[in-house]
């Protein structure tokens, strides 16, 4: 039986987050850059690159990148854009990265692009794997969801229309997890049948984050609260780590 991401990040998926956008995502490469401080040239790793948005705005401000993701169908698109060329696409899992030891300056994995897994071992593994192909002292952003926010600020249900779909979402949080199922509805005959994915993300607080990261060698040195937000705070809408390998 497949994973909820092995079904989930295909073409409807285009669809459901059409509306995430490259000036979004310049944005928050600028901000990037200045917490990291890297040196032009620095090779850098877009973990869960999606399609591709942050990878193509870090290499237009001159890095070497290369962006890496589970999904064929995300990839595609991304080496669809304007300068995918620049840029070094790779398809692996992220819990055992194909790259060589200590190849990279900086890895970046942004918007939730971690928790997919049911066990804290496998969520280990992936931050090991981020270790590994760091170069020593090499440096990382991690950018999940806080849980005070998203409890706090959960939709149940919302429902939209793009390009003759009915798209519904439904959110709960169970067991420690985030969930959405979302079901897309076709409102033309020629839009075929209905189609059905789930969504899963584990919930990991501050203080359990931080402890995975010291269980695979990377240390946290700030915890901002979102792309325009200096500190963490109980109720910020994201935790972005930034830190070094050890």
């Amino acid at each position: 039986m497949s994973e909820w991401y092995e079904e989930s990040f295909g073409e409807d998926y285009l669809r459901v987050y059409n509306y995430r956008d490259e000036q979004g995502a310049a944005h928050e490469v600028h901000e990037m850059i200045s917490w990291l401080k890297l040196e032009k040239g620095a090779k850098v790793l877009d973990l869960c690159c999606g399609m591709g948005r942050h990878s193509l705005s870090l290499a237009e401000k001159g890095y070497e990148v290369t962006g890496m993701d589970l999904s064929d169908v995300l990839l595609d698109e991304a080496k669809k854009e304007d300068g995918a060329d620049r840029i070094r696409w790779v398809q692996g899992d992220m819990r055992e990265l194909p790259f060589e030891d200590g190849e990279f300056d900086a890895v970046v994995n942004l918007f939730t692009s971690f928790g997919y897994f049911e066990e804290d071992a496998e969520h280990i593994r992936v931050l090991k794997e981020i270790q590994r192909v760091l170069r020593p002292g090499g440096q990382f952003i991690i950018d999940f969801m806080n849980p005070p926010h998203v409890k706090s600020h959960l939709k149940p249900y919302t429902e939209r229309e793009e390009e003759g779909l009915k798209i519904e979402e439904r959110r709960t949080i169970e067991d420690g997890f985030v969930k959405k199922h979302i079901t897309i509805i076709p409102e033309t005959e020629d839009g075929g049948e209905q189609r059905e994915y789930d969504e899963r993300v584990k919930l990991y607080t501050l203080e359990r984050f931080t402890d995975m990261l010291d269980e695979a060698a990377l240390k946290a040195e700030d915890v901002r609260g979102s792309y325009d937000q200096n500190k963490y705070k109980a109720d910020s809408p994201r935790m972005i780590f930034v830190g070094k390998r050890f």
